[in-house]
């Protein structure tokens, strides 16, 4: 599909301007077979993760929603504002979990922008920087992670 077939999705190198803020519309409320299927998807076999039994027994007395799947929703909530039109998501770093996630919370999300560049070699293109923080149903920040995007501009191809 041609960058421009769908304009509403995503957005081109010269939209984002250093500072900006996008707040992600879309929420996800993790329910117990999300997280018991990411984490046999990705071999993840904790007990904090599944087992409600011996979750009772650590310090937060329920399942903690595997970490990695809390970063994946976040990256996903973003993808409409922010990565919808990417040549790539080059790297994802300073990836912290602020505070547990528990089944049955719900996500929000939002993204800054922190740099934006144009491509030194490749003039059709650029990267952009940005911060997206992940948030629960009571506001209170569970994860931030940071990454590179190599985004399309305006027209280019």
């Amino acid at each position: 599909m041609l960058y421009e077939e769908n304009d509403n999705f995503g957005k081109y190198l010269e939209d984002f301007k250093i500072g900006d803020v996008y707040q992600h519309r879309d929420k996800k409320t993790i329910i117990e077979k999300d997280n018991n299927l990411f984490c046999h998807i990705t071999m993840n076999h904790h007990p904090l993760h599944l087992d409600a039994e011996y979750a009772k027994l650590t310090i937060y007395k329920k399942i903690i929603v595997a970490g990695t799947y809390v970063a994946s929703i976040a990256v996903g909530l973003s993808v409409p504002d922010i990565s919808g039109k990417a040549i790539a998501n080059l790297d994802y770093e300073k990836i912290t979990h602020d505070a547990p996630v528990f089944l049955d919370d719900t996500l929000h999300a939002e993204t800054e922008i922190l740099e934006v560049k144009e491509s030194k070699t490749k003039p059709d293109r650029g990267i952009v920087f940005v911060e997206t923080r992940a948030f629960n149903q009571n506001n209170q920040k569970v994860l931030t992670l940071r990454r590179h995007i190599l985004i399309p501009k305006r027209g280019k191809k």
